[in-house]
């Protein structure tokens, strides 16, 4: 350190910010999961109030809300998972194949745009697409001889709303890393299967899936350990009463225990057991990952 003190010095200004601003706060935030803060103890209570143990956690555990909110949070994220993960892999491939370059462009602009609309536009669209006065699905419905349906307020239809707008709305940006994997496979490998017979299927099968493996597995890791994260505000502006049943998540919880009834203990706790869940489910599927052979995150 002495020889390269120059170094650490330019260092510095980087290392206080994320001190000031990272680090510190975190430390703030699961002191109070362990106290019982009120909003008007302000900074002073973070340090002076005693603590409490485990008794804001109990609390959780103990609520009628529990396993509803852990419930919904896994389902939804769950169904997410299986539907938004895969389709942008399928996307590529499908991409991948196409010869026309014009048209390959065209399709990628057009899938990427809705990932650059902010979340209230988005909730916009679907309220005006789904609303029973004037939405499209509602008019097809009675062109085609039907009743309108309120479906955001239905339970049986929200939670495939929501997977059906995150697929939309991620779908296109998903494909970049797989189709910059697939830019970097040797073409000559493609050659040798042509050679040997192999069609287009086939060399799909056999070569570009294996060889953008990597770039899966990674992937996966990472919403895994996002597995929690149903998506707090596409749900915030899309949910009702009516539909809590099926769509009331952690996050959500955590918003309407901390800033609507200003419950601030609490509401730390139930968010760090949702952070401490999250990181044991990322340890496990790089665990998994690395146990099948394949490359994890460390």
């Amino acid at each position: 350190m002495r020889r390269n003190y120059f170094y650490y010095l330019i260092a510095l200004p980087g290392l206080l910010y994320f001190l000031v601003f990272e680090y510190g706060p975190i430390v703030l935030g699961v002191m109070i999961a362990f106290k019982d803060i009120s909003p008007f103890d302000g900074f002073e209570g973070v340090i002076s109030e005693p603590y409490v143990g485990f008794a804001n956690f109990q609390r959780f555990f103990d609520s009628y809300y529990f396993w509803n909110v852990l419930s919904n949070t896994l389902i939804i994220s769950a169904l997410k998972l299986a539907f938004g993960f895969p389709a942008p892999i399928i996307l590529a491939l499908m991409i991948n194949e196409v010869r026309n370059t014009l048209f390959k462009r065209t399709v990628q602009t057009i899938s990427y745009m809705p990932h650059f609309l902010s979340m209230v536009i988005v909730a916009g669209l679907v309220m005006s697409v789904l609303t029973t006065e004037g939405g499209l699905v509602n008019q097809v419905v009675v062109y085609a001889g039907g009743e309108p349906h309120a479906y955001l307020t239905d339970p049986a239809f929200f939670r495939w709303i929501l997977v059906g707008t995150t697929v939309w709305q991620t779908v296109g940006w998903g494909t970049i890393l797989y189709l910059a994997a697939m830019a970097n496979i040797d073409p000559q490998l493609y050659e040798a299967a042509v050679i040997d017979g192999a069609n287009r299927w086939q060399q799909m099968r056999t070569i570009t899936l294996p060889s953008i493996s990597f770039v899966i597995i990674l992937l996966l890791i990472f919403q895994i350990g996002n597995l929690l994260n149903a998506g707090f505000e596409q749900i915030l502006l899309l949910y009702s009463p009516s539909v809590y049943s099926v769509s009331d998540i952690i996050d959500t919880y955590v918003y309407r225990s901390g800033l609507l009834e200003m419950e601030y203990s609490f509401a730390t706790a139930v968010g760090l057991f949702k952070a401490v869940l999250a990181m044991v489910l990322i340890l496990i599927a790089n665990a998994v990952a690395r146990r099948f052979g394949h490359t994890g995150i460390w």
